[in-house]
């Protein structure tokens, strides 16, 4: 008899580790966009504007009453 325990850990491992390298890279390729969806979220809480940037990741929040000072 053997036992085979052993083996369906391995696989499972391996899964997990498939799983967490694909979740990386996704948020990795993604990163910048899902911070700039949450940043024009939070300007539209704190009644901002939304100033996006040159890259996905840099935009930026600027306050509606100071821009309208300098205009």
């Amino acid at each position: 008899m053997r036992n085979n325990k052993g083996q369906a850990l391995v696989e499972y491992v391996l899964i997990i580790t498939l799983i967490t390298v694909i979740t990386i890279a996704g948020v990795k390729f993604f990163g910048g966009y899902l911070k700039d969806a949450l940043t024009k979220t939070s300007c539209s809480i704190m009644n901002q504007e939304y100033v996006e940037g040159k890259k996905p990741g840099e935009g930026t929040c600027k306050d509606v009453e100071a821009a309208s000072l300098f205009e």
